[in-house]
């Protein structure tokens, strides 16, 4: 019977053999650059928690993300191939129409419930009726936020004067410094952000605008003409990888929150707020919803972005979805 000692050769062999299977296996594994069309978007995020878990590399993906500052940037990314993934919105869609070399390949969510409308902590506006009137703040003109207010104004039945719009660009300390100065009533921003302010007694959530609004892909992913061609097998490892970690999220709230936090730099008790607003948003599938693509047309008619209203079917996919 071999000794210890006797099998030391063969036992280093195995571990030497072994060492170059791995290397195969890591050397195997397909590098794709994914661009995020904003930092902590809560619909863009779920890619950074599935990177931390190693749920893409489980797919065999090596993920370089990046993080860009607006769905514009990344599609000029995404142009100049710089780029294989887009993760952003379905507002994208319409860069699309302009020439961009990408093709929608998952609607990630469908409500938005991630944006808000908050107001100073003090305010005495507690309901949708009483913004009637007041001057509502957004990021700029032409801005999916911009967009949200005349949504409410044309929703509410208010007509054109219904709510006066002001763009104050992005960013809490914009927002508290056009309350205090009483520039504006009201904001439409990132729920997260209406949540931190509240624990600083800066200011608070009003409502979702998923009180008024439907569904519009709020989040979507993309993939580029190029990386669609060279390797498609790729593409649907990301989407397998992305629905995976969509999973994970719903059934592990403690563990996303704690990812989450760290990515969005928001405290855990803001962001598990945050997650409970959300989570319901998130496609089980990926799948385009009919509603979702419907108001997309119309959002580019609305806001001036297309010429015309689109053929919606040659701006999306879903060959790379789970059969």
């Amino acid at each position: 019977m071999p000794t210890l000692t006797s099998r030391g050769p063969f036992v280093a062999a195995l571990t030497f053999f072994g060492s170059l299977a791995f290397a195969a296996t890591a050397s195997a594994a397909t590098t794709l650059t994914v661009g995020k069309a904003a930092p902590n978007a809560d619909p863009i995020i779920p890619v950074d928690v599935g990177q931390k878990l190693g749920i893409f590399q489980k797919h065999g993906l090596d993920l370089k993300i990046i993080n860009f500052t607006g769905g514009g940037k990344m599609a000029t990314a995404m142009a100049a191939g710089s780029i294989d993934i887009g993760d952003g919105a379905g507002t994208e869609m319409a860069l699309i129409a302009k020439g961009v070399p990408m093709i929608a390949i998952c609607e990630t969510a469908g409500p938005i419930p991630f944006i808000g409308i908050g107001v100073p902590y003090d305010s005495p506006i507690h309901t949708i009726g009483e913004l009637k009137g007041k001057k509502i703040g957004y990021s700029s003109a032409g801005s999916l936020t911009d967009w949200l207010v005349k949504e409410l104004v044309r929703k509410q039945g208010w007509g054109p004067a219904g709510v006066t719009g002001v763009a104050i660009g992005n960013g809490a300390s914009n927002i508290i410094s056009a309350f205090r100065a009483d520039l504006i009533d009201a904001d439409v921003a990132v729920t997260s952000l209406f949540l931190s302010m509240e624990e600083k007694k800066t200011g608070r959530l009003l409502f979702p605008v998923t009180r008024y609004e439907g569904n519009l892909a709020s989040g979507t992913l993309y993939a580029s003409s190029q990386i669609v061609k060279s390797n498609p097998d790729a593409v649907r490892a990301f989407v397998a990888g992305w629905i995976e970690t969509v999973d994970y999220i719903r059934a592990h709230k403690d563990q996303a929150v704690k990812i989450e936090s760290a990515v969005t730099g928001f405290p855990e008790s803001v962001m598990a707020k945050d997650y409970d607003l959300t989570i319901g948003m998130f496609t089980k599938a990926c799948q385009f919803d009919t509603e979702s693509l419907a108001t997309l047309k119309r959002s580019f008619a609305d806001l001036k972005l297309l010429p015309s209203a689109p053929d919606m079917s040659k701006l999306y996919t879903e060959e790379f979805l789970p059969k």
